[in-house]
Protein backbone atom coordinates (compact mmCIF):
# COMPACT_ATOMS: atom_id res chain seq x y z
CA UNK A 1 0.00 0.00 0.00
CA UNK A 2 1.27 3.26 -1.13
CA UNK A 3 1.26 5.92 1.86
CA UNK A 4 -0.15 9.16 0.81
CA UNK A 5 2.79 12.47 2.15
CA UNK A 6 1.23 15.20 4.39
CA UNK A 7 0.44 18.01 3.31
CA UNK A 8 2.79 20.29 5.23
CA UNK A 9 5.50 18.41 3.45
CA UNK A 10 8.00 20.69 0.98
CA UNK A 11 8.70 19.47 -2.20
CA UNK A 12 10.61 17.68 -3.85
CA UNK A 13 9.37 14.73 -1.09
CA UNK A 14 10.97 11.64 -1.82
CA UNK A 15 9.94 8.16 -0.63
CA UNK A 16 11.18 4.41 -1.42
CA UNK A 17 8.07 1.88 -1.96
CA UNK A 18 9.61 -1.44 -1.44
CA UNK A 19 8.08 -4.92 -2.61
CA UNK A 20 9.30 -8.30 -2.79
CA UNK A 21 10.41 -7.97 -6.15
CA UNK A 22 11.91 -4.63 -6.69
CA UNK A 23 12.51 -1.05 -5.07
CA UNK A 24 11.25 2.24 -6.50
CA UNK A 25 11.68 5.82 -5.95
CA UNK A 26 9.20 7.93 -6.50
CA UNK A 27 9.64 12.09 -5.76
CA UNK A 28 6.00 13.60 -5.59
CA UNK A 29 5.30 16.98 -5.47
CA UNK A 30 3.64 18.49 -2.19
CA UNK A 31 2.82 22.53 -1.69
CA UNK A 32 1.23 24.09 1.35
CA UNK A 33 -1.66 26.69 0.24
CA UNK A 34 -0.83 28.38 3.72
CA UNK A 35 2.61 29.47 1.39
CA UNK A 36 1.38 31.02 -1.30
CA UNK A 37 -2.33 32.03 -0.49
CA UNK A 38 -3.57 35.41 0.13
CA UNK A 39 -4.98 35.86 3.73
CA UNK A 40 -7.42 38.91 2.37
CA UNK A 41 -7.18 40.47 -1.59
CA UNK A 42 -5.46 43.25 -0.28
CA UNK A 43 -2.28 41.58 0.15
CA UNK A 44 0.37 40.98 -2.51
CA UNK A 45 0.11 37.83 -4.83
CA UNK A 46 3.42 36.06 -4.13
CA UNK A 47 5.51 35.00 -7.39
CA UNK A 48 7.32 31.94 -7.10
CA UNK A 49 10.46 32.27 -9.11
CA UNK A 50 13.59 30.48 -9.02
CA UNK A 51 16.51 32.83 -9.90
CA UNK A 52 19.76 30.69 -10.72
CA UNK A 53 21.00 31.34 -14.28
CA UNK A 54 21.52 28.41 -15.00
CA UNK A 55 18.02 27.18 -14.61
CA UNK A 56 17.01 30.77 -17.55
CA UNK A 57 20.12 30.48 -19.83
CA UNK A 58 17.69 32.23 -21.94
CA UNK A 59 16.53 35.13 -19.82
CA UNK A 60 18.81 38.13 -21.57
CA UNK A 61 17.52 37.56 -25.35
CA UNK A 62 14.41 36.71 -23.93
CA UNK A 63 14.24 40.35 -21.89
CA UNK A 64 15.60 41.97 -24.96
CA UNK A 65 13.00 41.00 -27.10
CA UNK A 66 10.66 41.84 -25.14
CA UNK A 67 12.21 45.56 -24.53
CA UNK A 68 12.49 46.05 -28.14
CA UNK A 69 8.68 45.48 -28.43
CA UNK A 70 7.75 47.85 -25.59
CA UNK A 71 9.88 50.76 -27.05
CA UNK A 72 8.04 50.01 -30.22
CA UNK A 73 4.64 49.98 -29.04
CA UNK A 74 5.43 53.14 -27.11
CA UNK A 75 6.14 55.29 -29.97
CA UNK A 76 2.96 53.52 -32.05
CA UNK A 77 0.77 54.82 -29.22
CA UNK A 78 2.73 58.25 -29.35
CA UNK A 79 -0.44 60.41 -29.40
CA UNK A 80 0.22 63.14 -27.10
CA UNK A 81 -2.26 66.15 -28.27
CA UNK A 82 -5.58 65.92 -26.49
CA UNK A 83 -7.79 68.87 -27.77
CA UNK A 84 -7.51 72.77 -28.67
CA UNK A 85 -9.22 75.46 -27.09
CA UNK A 86 -10.48 78.07 -29.12
CA UNK A 87 -12.41 81.34 -27.95
CA UNK A 88 -9.72 84.20 -28.18
CA UNK A 89 -10.18 87.13 -30.80
CA UNK A 90 -6.55 87.55 -30.77
CA UNK A 91 -3.42 86.78 -30.04
CA UNK A 92 -2.78 85.32 -26.10
CA UNK A 93 -0.22 87.05 -24.12
CA UNK A 94 -0.17 85.52 -20.62
CA UNK A 95 -1.77 82.00 -18.85
CA UNK A 96 -1.88 80.78 -15.78
CA UNK A 97 -2.87 77.70 -14.14
CA UNK A 98 -5.32 77.55 -10.56
CA UNK A 99 -3.10 77.33 -7.89
CA UNK A 100 -5.42 74.67 -6.28
CA UNK A 101 -7.87 73.51 -9.29
CA UNK A 102 -6.60 71.20 -11.39
CA UNK A 103 -9.48 71.73 -14.26
CA UNK A 104 -9.56 75.55 -14.40
CA UNK A 105 -6.80 78.25 -16.53
CA UNK A 106 -6.57 81.62 -17.35
CA UNK A 107 -5.44 83.14 -20.39
CA UNK A 108 -5.23 86.96 -21.22
CA UNK A 109 -4.95 87.72 -24.68
CA UNK A 110 -3.79 91.27 -26.72
CA UNK A 111 -7.40 93.06 -27.05
CA UNK A 112 -7.68 92.78 -23.21
CA UNK A 113 -9.94 90.08 -22.98
CA UNK A 114 -9.82 87.09 -20.09
CA UNK A 115 -11.25 83.74 -20.26
CA UNK A 116 -11.57 81.48 -17.46
CA UNK A 117 -11.42 78.09 -19.43
CA UNK A 118 -12.64 74.73 -17.83
CA UNK A 119 -10.18 71.74 -19.12
CA UNK A 120 -12.15 68.59 -18.58
CA UNK A 121 -15.24 69.70 -20.77
CA UNK A 122 -12.57 72.27 -23.00
CA UNK A 123 -15.38 75.52 -22.34
CA UNK A 124 -14.82 78.52 -21.96
CA UNK A 125 -16.75 78.99 -18.46
CA UNK A 126 -16.93 83.05 -18.34
CA UNK A 127 -15.05 85.95 -20.85
CA UNK A 128 -14.24 89.48 -19.19
CA UNK A 129 -13.01 92.44 -20.41
CA UNK A 130 -10.50 93.24 -18.32
CA UNK A 131 -8.22 95.92 -19.70
CA UNK A 132 -8.34 98.41 -22.94
CA UNK A 133 -4.91 97.35 -24.59
CA UNK A 134 -2.69 94.20 -23.74
CA UNK A 135 -3.18 91.98 -21.25
CA UNK A 136 0.78 91.78 -19.57
CA UNK A 137 0.37 89.46 -17.04
CA UNK A 138 -2.05 86.88 -15.02
CA UNK A 139 -1.29 85.48 -11.66
CA UNK A 140 -3.17 84.13 -8.65
CA UNK A 141 -3.61 84.94 -4.91
CA UNK A 142 -2.38 82.15 -2.35
CA UNK A 143 -6.04 81.52 -1.23
CA UNK A 144 -7.15 80.98 -4.89
CA UNK A 145 -9.93 83.19 -4.27
CA UNK A 146 -8.93 85.86 -6.97
CA UNK A 147 -6.44 86.84 -9.65
CA UNK A 148 -4.89 90.13 -10.51
CA UNK A 149 -4.01 91.29 -14.22
CA UNK A 150 -2.04 93.97 -15.42
CA UNK A 151 -2.33 95.74 -18.90
CA UNK A 152 -1.29 98.28 -21.16
CA UNK A 153 -3.54 100.98 -19.75
CA UNK A 154 -1.22 100.53 -16.53
CA UNK A 155 -3.92 99.34 -14.03
CA UNK A 156 -3.81 96.93 -11.59
CA UNK A 157 -6.90 94.60 -11.34
CA UNK A 158 -8.31 92.15 -8.74
CA UNK A 159 -10.90 89.95 -10.12
CA UNK A 160 -12.80 87.85 -7.00
CA UNK A 161 -14.17 84.70 -8.38
CA UNK A 162 -13.99 82.42 -5.24
CA UNK A 163 -15.06 79.12 -4.52
CA UNK A 164 -18.36 78.45 -6.51
CA UNK A 165 -17.62 80.56 -9.62
CA UNK A 166 -20.40 82.98 -9.69
CA UNK A 167 -19.57 84.04 -13.05
CA UNK A 168 -22.28 87.46 -12.88
CA UNK A 169 -20.39 88.87 -9.99
CA UNK A 170 -16.96 89.24 -12.21
CA UNK A 171 -18.14 91.15 -14.37
CA UNK A 172 -16.45 94.19 -12.63
CA UNK A 173 -13.19 94.82 -11.10
CA UNK A 174 -13.12 94.40 -7.04
CA UNK A 175 -9.81 96.52 -6.75
CA UNK A 176 -8.05 98.60 -9.51
CA UNK A 177 -5.04 100.58 -8.77
CA UNK A 178 -3.37 102.98 -11.52
CA UNK A 179 0.31 102.94 -11.88
CA UNK A 180 2.21 105.63 -13.23
CA UNK A 181 4.07 103.82 -16.30
CA UNK A 182 3.47 100.39 -18.58
CA UNK A 183 3.69 97.00 -16.50
CA UNK A 184 5.06 93.93 -18.17
CA UNK A 185 5.02 91.24 -15.61
CA UNK A 186 3.49 90.06 -12.20
CA UNK A 187 3.94 87.53 -9.76
CA UNK A 188 2.64 86.74 -6.47
CA UNK A 189 4.15 85.53 -3.83
CA UNK A 190 2.53 81.84 -2.71
CA UNK A 191 2.12 82.37 0.92
CA UNK A 192 1.93 86.07 1.40
CA UNK A 193 -0.17 88.90 0.62
CA UNK A 194 3.22 90.36 -1.44
CA UNK A 195 2.79 90.78 -5.42
CA UNK A 196 5.66 92.18 -7.53
CA UNK A 197 5.21 93.76 -10.68
CA UNK A 198 7.71 94.97 -13.47
CA UNK A 199 8.39 97.73 -16.03
CA UNK A 200 10.66 101.04 -15.61
CA UNK A 201 11.98 98.90 -12.47
CA UNK A 202 10.34 96.07 -9.98
CA UNK A 203 7.77 97.26 -7.53
CA UNK A 204 6.58 95.15 -4.40
CA UNK A 205 3.13 95.95 -3.41
CA UNK A 206 0.78 95.26 -0.05
CA UNK A 207 -2.56 94.64 -1.51
CA UNK A 208 -4.74 96.78 0.89
CA UNK A 209 -2.54 99.63 0.01
CA UNK A 210 -2.38 101.78 -3.41
CA UNK A 211 1.36 102.56 -3.40
CA UNK A 212 4.19 99.92 -3.50
CA UNK A 213 6.08 99.04 -0.86
CA UNK A 214 9.18 99.59 -2.36
CA UNK A 215 11.08 99.81 -5.52
CA UNK A 216 14.18 97.86 -6.72
CA UNK A 217 16.48 100.18 -9.69
CA UNK A 218 19.21 98.87 -10.96
CA UNK A 219 19.97 101.17 -14.34
CA UNK A 220 18.28 99.23 -16.71
CA UNK A 221 15.40 100.41 -18.87
CA UNK A 222 13.42 97.39 -18.76
CA UNK A 223 12.02 94.30 -16.86
CA UNK A 224 9.80 92.35 -18.81
CA UNK A 225 9.58 89.09 -16.99
CA UNK A 226 9.55 88.67 -12.73
CA UNK A 227 8.86 85.52 -10.57
CA UNK A 228 8.68 84.33 -6.90
CA UNK A 229 10.60 81.77 -5.84
CA UNK A 230 8.03 78.79 -4.33
CA UNK A 231 10.02 77.62 -1.55
CA UNK A 232 12.55 80.93 -0.65
CA UNK A 233 9.40 83.20 -0.33
CA UNK A 234 11.36 86.79 0.26
CA UNK A 235 13.51 85.93 -3.02
CA UNK A 236 12.77 86.75 -6.98
CA UNK A 237 14.22 86.86 -10.04
CA UNK A 238 13.72 89.47 -12.83
CA UNK A 239 15.13 89.38 -16.91
CA UNK A 240 16.27 92.67 -18.38
CA UNK A 241 16.31 94.46 -21.21
CA UNK A 242 19.84 94.74 -20.78
CA UNK A 243 20.91 90.56 -20.89
CA UNK A 244 20.92 90.56 -17.46
CA UNK A 245 19.12 87.92 -14.70
CA UNK A 246 19.12 90.28 -11.13
CA UNK A 247 17.70 88.78 -7.97
CA UNK A 248 16.09 90.58 -5.15
CA UNK A 249 14.79 90.05 -1.32
CA UNK A 250 11.59 91.51 -0.06
CA UNK A 251 13.74 92.45 3.06
CA UNK A 252 16.73 94.10 1.95
CA UNK A 253 16.55 97.93 0.30
CA UNK A 254 18.63 97.13 -2.83
CA UNK A 255 18.94 94.22 -5.61
CA UNK A 256 21.27 91.36 -4.33
CA UNK A 257 22.94 90.44 -7.82
CA UNK A 258 22.46 89.87 -11.26
CA UNK A 259 24.20 87.68 -13.73
CA UNK A 260 24.70 88.91 -18.05
CA UNK A 261 24.36 86.65 -20.67
CA UNK A 262 25.63 87.15 -23.84
CA UNK A 263 21.77 87.20 -24.82
CA UNK A 264 18.65 88.12 -23.52
CA UNK A 265 16.27 85.97 -21.06
CA UNK A 266 12.67 85.51 -21.72
CA UNK A 267 11.81 84.83 -18.61
CA UNK A 268 12.57 82.30 -15.84
CA UNK A 269 11.58 79.66 -14.19
CA UNK A 270 12.46 78.45 -10.08
CA UNK A 271 12.41 74.65 -9.68
CA UNK A 272 9.85 73.49 -7.05
CA UNK A 273 11.63 71.29 -5.46
CA UNK A 274 15.40 72.35 -5.54
CA UNK A 275 15.09 75.86 -3.57
CA UNK A 276 18.16 77.92 -5.44
CA UNK A 277 17.45 76.50 -8.62
CA UNK A 278 16.51 78.09 -12.24
CA UNK A 279 16.25 77.84 -15.45
CA UNK A 280 16.52 80.43 -17.85
CA UNK A 281 14.84 80.56 -21.40
CA UNK A 282 17.07 82.48 -24.01
CA UNK A 283 16.94 84.22 -27.23
CA UNK A 284 20.09 82.22 -28.41
CA UNK A 285 17.64 79.01 -28.88
CA UNK A 286 18.95 77.29 -25.07
CA UNK A 287 17.54 77.01 -22.30
CA UNK A 288 20.17 77.52 -18.70
CA UNK A 289 20.37 75.93 -15.69
CA UNK A 290 21.59 77.90 -12.65
CA UNK A 291 22.33 77.43 -9.21
CA UNK A 292 21.43 81.21 -7.76
CA UNK A 293 24.07 80.14 -4.84
CA UNK A 294 26.94 80.16 -7.78
CA UNK A 295 25.97 82.31 -11.16
CA UNK A 296 29.70 82.08 -12.77
CA UNK A 297 29.00 78.54 -13.87
CA UNK A 298 25.82 76.79 -14.92
CA UNK A 299 24.51 73.65 -14.00
CA UNK A 300 23.32 72.44 -17.46
CA UNK A 301 22.98 74.36 -20.79
CA UNK A 302 19.88 72.88 -22.63
CA UNK A 303 19.84 72.28 -26.67
CA UNK A 304 17.26 71.53 -29.42
CA UNK A 305 15.31 74.13 -30.47
CA UNK A 306 16.21 75.97 -33.43
CA UNK A 307 14.18 79.30 -32.64
CA UNK A 308 14.13 81.66 -29.51
CA UNK A 309 12.72 80.21 -26.50
CA UNK A 310 9.92 82.07 -25.31
CA UNK A 311 8.36 80.38 -22.16
CA UNK A 312 8.96 77.90 -19.57
CA UNK A 313 7.96 76.03 -16.67
CA UNK A 314 8.75 72.98 -14.21
CA UNK A 315 6.76 69.70 -13.59
CA UNK A 316 5.50 69.52 -9.93
CA UNK A 317 7.98 66.90 -9.54
CA UNK A 318 11.17 69.07 -10.58
CA UNK A 319 12.71 66.49 -12.45
CA UNK A 320 11.65 67.92 -15.81
CA UNK A 321 10.59 71.12 -17.76
CA UNK A 322 8.74 72.24 -20.64
CA UNK A 323 9.89 74.60 -23.03
CA UNK A 324 7.88 76.64 -26.45
CA UNK A 325 9.62 78.56 -28.67
CA UNK A 326 9.62 80.30 -31.57
CA UNK A 327 9.64 77.99 -33.75
CA UNK A 328 6.53 76.53 -33.37
CA UNK A 329 7.59 73.23 -30.81
CA UNK A 330 7.32 71.83 -27.83
CA UNK A 331 9.86 70.71 -26.18
CA UNK A 332 10.64 68.64 -22.76
CA UNK A 333 13.68 68.34 -21.15
CA UNK A 334 14.80 66.41 -17.79
CA UNK A 335 16.42 68.96 -15.20
CA UNK A 336 19.99 67.40 -15.77
CA UNK A 337 19.42 66.69 -19.31
CA UNK A 338 21.14 68.69 -22.09
CA UNK A 339 19.16 67.23 -24.82
CA UNK A 340 15.47 67.01 -24.84
CA UNK A 341 13.49 63.81 -24.67
CA UNK A 342 9.96 64.49 -26.28
CA UNK A 343 9.02 67.53 -29.12
CA UNK A 344 5.31 68.39 -29.69
CA UNK A 345 4.27 69.75 -33.40
CA UNK A 346 1.29 70.47 -35.31
CA UNK A 347 1.08 72.22 -38.28
CA UNK A 348 -1.44 74.58 -37.23
CA UNK A 349 0.34 75.72 -33.97
CA UNK A 350 2.27 79.26 -34.67
CA UNK A 351 4.70 80.83 -32.56
CA UNK A 352 4.39 79.86 -28.47
CA UNK A 353 3.78 82.46 -26.48
CA UNK A 354 3.25 80.88 -22.87
CA UNK A 355 3.45 77.01 -21.62
CA UNK A 356 2.35 75.75 -18.22
CA UNK A 357 2.61 71.78 -17.09
CA UNK A 358 -0.26 70.96 -15.30
CA UNK A 359 -0.11 70.29 -10.86
CA UNK A 360 -1.18 66.56 -11.52
CA UNK A 361 2.10 66.35 -13.69
CA UNK A 362 0.01 64.66 -16.47
CA UNK A 363 -0.71 67.43 -18.79
CA UNK A 364 0.52 70.42 -20.78
CA UNK A 365 -0.89 73.34 -21.74
CA UNK A 366 0.26 75.86 -24.44
CA UNK A 367 -1.09 79.10 -26.07
CA UNK A 368 0.03 80.43 -29.44
CA UNK A 369 -0.17 83.13 -32.06
CA UNK A 370 -3.37 81.72 -33.73
CA UNK A 371 -5.54 82.70 -30.63
CA UNK A 372 -5.82 78.80 -29.74
CA UNK A 373 -4.83 76.87 -26.41
CA UNK A 374 -3.68 73.21 -26.94
CA UNK A 375 -3.79 70.71 -24.20
CA UNK A 376 -0.82 67.80 -24.80
CA UNK A 377 -0.22 64.65 -22.60
CA UNK A 378 3.05 64.75 -20.63
CA UNK A 379 3.88 61.23 -21.44
CA UNK A 380 2.89 61.18 -24.81
CA UNK A 381 2.20 57.03 -24.94
CA UNK A 382 0.73 57.71 -21.69
CA UNK A 383 -3.01 56.16 -21.41
CA UNK A 384 -5.96 57.99 -20.27
CA UNK A 385 -8.35 57.12 -17.57
CA UNK A 386 -8.17 53.98 -15.06
CA UNK A 387 -5.72 51.31 -15.71
CA UNK A 388 -6.29 47.87 -14.23
CA UNK A 389 -3.77 45.83 -12.53
CA UNK A 390 -2.67 44.12 -14.78
CA UNK A 391 -2.15 46.40 -17.07
CA UNK A 392 -0.11 48.26 -14.44
CA UNK A 393 2.06 45.44 -14.17
CA UNK A 394 2.86 45.31 -17.85
CA UNK A 395 3.84 49.00 -18.28
CA UNK A 396 5.79 49.32 -15.15
CA UNK A 397 7.88 45.86 -16.51
CA UNK A 398 7.91 47.58 -19.80
CA UNK A 399 9.40 50.75 -18.55
CA UNK A 400 11.96 48.32 -16.15
CA UNK A 401 12.91 46.92 -19.60
CA UNK A 402 13.71 49.46 -21.49
CA UNK A 403 15.36 51.24 -18.82
CA UNK A 404 17.56 48.07 -18.91
CA UNK A 405 18.23 48.08 -22.16
CA UNK A 406 18.34 51.99 -22.40
CA UNK A 407 21.57 52.09 -23.65
CA UNK A 408 21.61 49.22 -26.62
CA UNK A 409 22.20 50.94 -29.92
CA UNK A 410 18.72 49.50 -32.05
CA UNK A 411 16.77 50.33 -29.00
CA UNK A 412 18.25 53.49 -28.02
CA UNK A 413 17.69 54.81 -31.98
CA UNK A 414 13.91 54.17 -31.44
CA UNK A 415 13.76 55.40 -28.49
CA UNK A 416 15.14 58.99 -29.37
CA UNK A 417 13.95 59.38 -32.74
CA UNK A 418 11.60 62.03 -33.64
CA UNK A 419 9.99 63.19 -36.56
CA UNK A 420 10.10 67.14 -37.19
CA UNK A 421 9.16 69.31 -39.67
CA UNK A 422 10.82 69.65 -42.91
CA UNK A 423 12.23 73.32 -41.62
CA UNK A 424 13.40 72.21 -38.85
CA UNK A 425 15.52 69.47 -39.73
CA UNK A 426 17.25 71.87 -42.40
CA UNK A 427 17.51 74.51 -40.04
CA UNK A 428 18.97 72.17 -37.12
CA UNK A 429 21.49 70.62 -39.95
CA UNK A 430 22.38 74.14 -40.69
CA UNK A 431 22.93 75.47 -37.17
CA UNK A 432 25.38 71.83 -36.30
CA UNK A 433 27.27 72.92 -39.69
CA UNK A 434 27.87 76.53 -38.15
CA UNK A 435 29.10 75.04 -34.42
CA UNK A 436 31.54 72.78 -35.66
CA UNK A 437 32.85 75.45 -38.61
CA UNK A 438 33.69 77.78 -35.29
CA UNK A 439 35.03 75.15 -33.35
CA UNK A 440 37.33 74.08 -36.28
CA UNK A 441 38.03 77.98 -36.79
CA UNK A 442 38.86 78.18 -32.98
CA UNK A 443 41.17 74.81 -33.06
CA UNK A 444 43.41 77.02 -35.99
CA UNK A 445 43.62 80.01 -33.88
CA UNK A 446 44.50 78.05 -30.97
CA UNK A 447 46.80 75.56 -33.31
CA UNK A 448 48.88 78.52 -34.73
CA UNK A 449 48.76 81.34 -31.55
CA UNK A 450 51.80 80.90 -28.71
CA UNK A 451 50.41 78.62 -26.16
CA UNK A 452 48.09 79.74 -23.77
CA UNK A 453 46.85 82.78 -25.58
CA UNK A 454 43.69 81.36 -26.64
CA UNK A 455 42.51 78.87 -23.66
CA UNK A 456 40.08 76.64 -23.73
CA UNK A 457 36.80 77.63 -22.28
CA UNK A 458 33.88 74.93 -20.92
CA UNK A 459 30.39 75.59 -22.64
CA UNK A 460 28.66 76.08 -18.96
CA UNK A 461 30.91 79.37 -18.72
CA UNK A 462 30.74 79.93 -22.60
CA UNK A 463 27.10 82.37 -22.21
CA UNK A 464 28.17 84.06 -19.48
CA UNK A 465 29.36 87.62 -19.45
CA UNK A 466 29.97 88.17 -16.13
CA UNK A 467 28.29 88.33 -12.59
CA UNK A 468 27.53 92.00 -10.60
CA UNK A 469 27.01 91.94 -6.61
Amino acid sequence: MIRRPPRSTLFPYTTLFRSPAYTMKIKVLSRNPDDYTRETKYDIHKVQRNYNPTIHPLEAPREYARALNAVKLERVFAKPFIGSLDGHKDSIQCLVKHPKKLSIVVSGCCDGVVKLWNLPTRECMTTIQAHSGFVRGICFTPDSQSFITIGDDKTIKTWVIGDEYDYDEIAEASNTIINKTILTGITHSINKDLFATCGENVNIWDSTRAEPLKSFIWGVDTVHSVKFNPIETNILGSCASDRSIMFYDVREKEPMRKVILKMRSNTICWNPMEAFVFTAANEDESLHTFDMRNLKVEMCVHHGHVGAVIDVDYSPTGREFTSGSYDRTIRIFGADKFKSREVYHTKRMQRLTNIIWSLDNKYIICSSDEMNLRIWKSNASEKLGVLKRREKIALDYSEKLKSKFAYHPEIKKIQQHRHVPKYIHHTKNQKFLMIEAKKRREDNRRKYSKPGTVPYKSERRNYIVREDE
